[in-house]
């Protein structure tokens, strides 16, 4: 499987990648490197498999000729070695990572969805409301309060489209705006500088997934609990489209510059490509089902990051499946050394990715860390009494440090701290080597061999989802589409 493909660039979490190129996949490199001159190689005897060190050296044949002997060249290229160097120290650096944590209080159900814009923190909650955080004090800035049923899903425009729609509505320029979607079929358009609801879309559905695209004029895409893809104009909220897309509810939108990747309850992944056109603005790139994303029926939803030609995808196992989107060719990173382990959320920033993970044995919530594009492990972070993430935000400070946002039973901020300072960190680090070599190629892969493959047999637990401290029910884990 191609295993690196050219990273996207970093921003906000408000912000989608350039949408001028789509990148392709490159093949891995492969590691050789001739060696001249007396300077030493370690090679293999093709017929004996007998190491020996040649120095360069020509073997003589019966007839006095010289002849080259059948080697197969061991050692690692440069580059090899200086990408393992920089990810040794990285390692370290995040063996001695420290956060500070505050809780965001005011949210009387549970936060379904975060996003981030700037220095603030939107959050959509089952108690029908989308609340404004100011991020470095910590307060509440806004309630937004209209939404008439639970809102599922939130997304961010680029500061251009939200120019065009400020200066229709004779506002500044520096106007940001948020989108909301709920289970009240509404999608509405916030005005952060003032939280009023300055448009509102009626789509005759229930609102489980959003993302805008931005390309063109600008469209809305939506997803619903019947499985439908909608796509709606940003200049005159229209709808331009409506596609049966999936069998079963719509839980993940996500867009890469002119793709929307849409994801559903069964299972299946689509690729959709955005035409810029008035009528008809998404086509069908690809569709792989679950007998190819591996995700069958679960009691978790799945939740999509796209990178490049991989889209990385959490449905409520102890695995990340990585699928190409091109090929249809699946990987698995494990992120739980347990089959009790259920990961709800995956995300990308600053090279790294990250994904929740919370144990049904014993109650334990944390976030795994990975360096991109390699998906190495690099730590687990936690903290005492640590509820279950469902949804996260994150983005780099002015000074490269990491700030983010965890959802669920409860809204959390994670402010990076020195790691050189005497000030104690609230995040306690830590690492399990049964994470390390965790990139599996899994291509027809039964999900019972998957299981197999990542319990630890020396801590074998009978549990069960009643036996979860905090209820591992479907109806709780499915809480974005109720």
């Amino acid at each position: 499987m191609k295993r690196q493909v050219e990273a996207t660039s970093e921003a906000l979490p408000s912000h989608s990648p350039s949408a001028t190129k789509i990148p392709k996949g490159e093949a891995e490199p492969t590691g050789r490197q001739k060696k001249t001159g007396s300077q030493k190689e370690t090679v293999t005897r093709g017929e004996t498999g007998r190491k020996e060190e040649t120095g360069g050296r020509r073997e003589t044949g019966a007839g006095g000729e010289q002849s080259e002997p059948c080697l197969a060249v061991t050692d690692t290229s440069p580059k090899e070695n200086q990408e393992d160097a920089e990810f040794t120290s990285l390692k370290a650096s995040w063996d001695k990572a420290k956060f500070r944590l505050r809780s965001l209080e005011g949210h009387s159900d549970i936060v379904t969805c975060v996003v981030a814009v700037d220095n603030l923190v939107i959050s959509g909650s089952r108690d029908t409301t989308v609340k404004v955080w100011h991020v470095p004090t910590a307060t509440e800035q806004r309630n937004l309060g209209g939404h008439t049923g639970g809102v599922t899903c939130l997304s961010a425009p680029l500061p251009e489209y939200c120019r065009r729609l400020a200066w229709e509505l004779s506002l500044g320029d520096k106007e940001r705006f948020i989108l909301s979607g709920s289970a009240d079929c509404c999608v509405r358009i916030w005005a952060l500088s003032t939280g009023q609801c300055v448009k509102s879309i009626y789509t005759f559905n229930s609102v489980t997934a959003l993302c805008f695209v931005p390309e063109g004029d600008g469209y809305i895409i939506t997803g619903s609990d019947g499985g439908k893809v909608q796509a709606w104009s940003w200049q005159t909220m229209d709808n331009c489209q409506s596609i049966n897309a999936h069998e079963e509810a719509v839980t993940s939108l996500q867009s890469q510059g002119p793709l929307v990747f849409s994801s559903s309850a069964e299972g299946g992944v689509s690729v959709w490509e955005g035409l810029c056109t008035n009528r008809d603005p998404l086509q069908l790139l690809h569709h792989w089902d679950a007998t190819v994303t591996g995700c069958g029926s679960q009691e978790g939803r799945l939740t999509l990051s796209p990178r490049g030609d991989r889209l990385f995808i959490a449905y409520g196992r102890a695995n990340l499946r990585i699928l190409n989107w091109r090929t249809g060719t699946v990987s698995r990173l494990t992120n739980h050394s347990s089959i009790a382990g259920v990961t709800d959320c995956v995300h990308q920033t600053g090279g790294l990715l990250i994904g929740s993970c919370y144990d049904l044995a014993n109650g334990e919530s944390t976030l795994n860390v990975f360096s991109l594009p390699q998906c190495r492990y690099l730590a687990s972070l936690t903290w005492a009494d640590a509820p279950r993430i469902l949804c996260f935000a994150a983005w780099l400070t002015g000074s490269g440090g990491h700030r983010w946002v965890t959802g669920g039973r409860a809204l959390t901020v994670w402010e990076q701290l020195p790691s050189s300072g005497k000030q104690r960190g609230d995040v306690t680090t830590k690492r399990d080597n049964r994470l390390d070599a965790s990139l599996m190629e899994s291509e027809g892969d039964s999900e019972d061999e998957e299981d197999s493959d990542d319990y630890d047999d020396d801590k074998e637990e009978d549990y069960t989802s009643q036996d979860a401290p905090e209820s591992g029910s479907t109806s709780w884990l499915r809480c974005v589409l109720q």
